[in-house]
């Protein structure tokens, strides 16, 4: 893992447009952090086992195992910290299988032809019942589908309505929050995806800075001198268009994950998203890392 080739900076010191954007990077972070009380010194310590962790398992020589020495040349982590953290267990966002269960059911009802409307759109779902007999596809089908019994539809029904990634209708049947890809509530769950989608992005960008190849999509429209009303229209647009880039994306990966059962290569994921963002524009004067 080495910089771009082209790169003719000082090597001790890295070029100054980098340092700028990564501060314009970490500012919200640092925002997020005090508003819930990260501070200063708990960061540095989290830095510093990170800073270990990716040289110890990233930046080795021919697949060799790294020296505490070496890591400390590359970090500049003491190397009585090195071996500390070193031996240390390293924590990781692992997917909590309520939102593991619950991801892969909103990617069937999108994806799946069987639990579409005759537009495309997933069906209102109703709960089965003793009596139903009109072979119309229900809730309780989809949760099996994906669970294979393991767990009632009717716990993931109330964990679903209490997040508002569905509701119910007049007769009862289950609708899917059209925007369900990220729930409303539900700290936890909007906590894993934050971390997730970020950490993709930023290692999609990183790939294309390094000047990898072959690079990834990352691209956006931006516009300022604009009206509080043409944002909010915008930003509408922007909903519409970017849950019918989601759901198109969705029906394709689902089609392709299903037919790649049999290959012996499935050891690769991807992870596609959409964002969009306003902000009033700071004064001139202030500089304009301040979003």
């Amino acid at each position: 893992m080495t910089p771009h080739g082209d790169d003719i900076h000082n090597p001790a010191q890295p070029p100054a447009v980098l340092v700028a954007a990564i501060r314009k990077l970490l500012r919200p972070l640092v925002r997020l952090m005090l508003s819930f009380q990260i501070t200063y010194p708990f960061l540095i310590n989290l830095l510093k086992s990170l800073y270990v962790e990716v040289a110890d398992q990233e930046f080795s020589v021919d697949e060799k195992r790294q020296t505490d020495s070496r890591i400390t040349l590359l970090t500049g982590v003491h190397r009585k910290d090195v071996k500390r953290l070193r031996n240390e267990a390293s924590e990781s966002l692992n997917t909590p299988r309520a939102i593991s269960i619950g991801a892969q059911l909103i990617a069937y009802w999108l994806g799946s032809e069987q639990f579409w409307d005759s537009e495309g759109k997933p069906l209102a779902l109703p709960l089965r019942t003793a009596s139903d007999s009109s072979g119309q596809k229900t809730f309780d089908d989809l949760v099996e589908l994906v669970c294979k019994q393991d767990i009632r539809p009717r716990v993931i029904l109330d964990e679903w309505l209490r997040l508002g990634i569905a509701g119910q209708d007049s007769d009862g049947r289950v609708c899917l929050n059209t925007g369900a890809f990220t729930p409303d509530k539900g700290f936890d769950e909007k906590v894993f995806f934050f971390g997730k989608n970020l950490h993709d992005h930023i290692c999609a960008s990183a790939h294309n800075l390094a000047g990898r190849t072959p690079s990834y999509f990352d691209r956006s429209v931006y516009y300022d001198k604009l009206s509080q009303a043409s944002v909010q229209e915008l930003a509408k647009l922007a909903n519409d268009t970017g849950m019918d880039a989601l759901t198109r994306m969705n029906k394709a990966a689902l089609a392709l994950q299903q037919r790649d059962q049999s290959k012996a290569d499935r050891n690769y994921r991807m992870n596609f998203g959409v964002f969009n963002y306003n902000a009033e524009l700071a004064p001139e004067s202030e500089g304009n890392d301040h979003a």
